[in-house]
């Protein structure tokens, strides 16, 4: 999944660039509006974590005119945005979900709780109501970054964790190489690599343990299909 941290207080924004990756979520930075509306123009991001107080003006207005479909490109209106700031009080929160924000934080906090509200509400996007995401017999621990086929726990890089995410969300749908590229990268990824063919094929390895039905499809000149499969027992 693809986080958009818009911040300007710049220890702040690299602290939660570091948290956040570290959590498998591909992460980009913008420090004012003008940049914010830049990356989220050329970019489709699941979730944007949106500091109020901006150099160039209120982040509450980038919130509305998203909601109210006005900036074109593409990210589109069911961005998730989690509102950070310093203002407490009730007002100014009834104000920031009024305009459209899904969750409201306020300064300080606790990276952990931060956390677990990017995870809450990536959740909602994907139509998920708990941290454990099962599609057949996988199951992803989505807190403790932990996944299973079956009884088997399977040992993930970052990396080959964020794909299967992404995967798990659209389970069934064919995704191309540039929707993952999309999502599960961030804006320094080379989209002439062959990065994510590679990370395909390490995680389709680990997926199949010896006669294990492979689970993830090539689907040629269209992408990639996570195949459902019936479920097995858990560890």
């Amino acid at each position: 999944m693809r986080v958009l941290v818009v911040e300007d207080e710049e220890d702040l924004v690299e602290a939660l660039r570091f948290g956040l990756v570290r959590a498998d979520y591909a992460t980009d930075t913008a420090f004012d509006l003008a940049e914010a509306s830049q990356k989220l123009y050329v970019t489709s991001y699941d979730l944007m974590i949106l500091d109020l107080n901006l150099p160039d003006g209120d982040g509450t207005e980038l919130c509305g005119a998203i909601r109210r479909g006005e900036l074109a490109g593409e990210t589109g209106p069911d961005l998730r945005i989690l509102m950070l700031t310093a203002r407490d009080r009730l007002a100014d929160r009834v104000r920031g979900l009024d305009e459209g924000a899904d969750d409201y934080l306020v300064k300080p906090f606790a990276f952990a709780e931060l956390l677990a509200r990017v995870r809450a509400l990536l959740r909602r996007e994907s139509g998920g109501g708990s941290a454990v995401w099962t599609v057949g017999e996988l199951r992803l621990d989505t807190a403790r970054h932990e996944a299973y086929r079956g009884g088997r726990r399977l040992q993930l890089s970052p990396k080959e964790f964020a794909v299967l995410r992404y995967l798990m969300s659209r389970p069934g749908q064919v995704v191309s190489t540039e929707d993952l590229l999309e999502h599960v990268w961030d804006e320094n990824a080379d989209p002439f690599t062959n990065t994510v063919r590679v990370t395909i094929g390490t995680l389709r390895r680990k997926l199949s343990d010896g006669d294990e039905e492979r689970l993830i499809e090539t689907v040629v000149r269209h992408g990639y299909r996570l195949k459902e499969t019936p479920a097995g027992a858990g560890p």
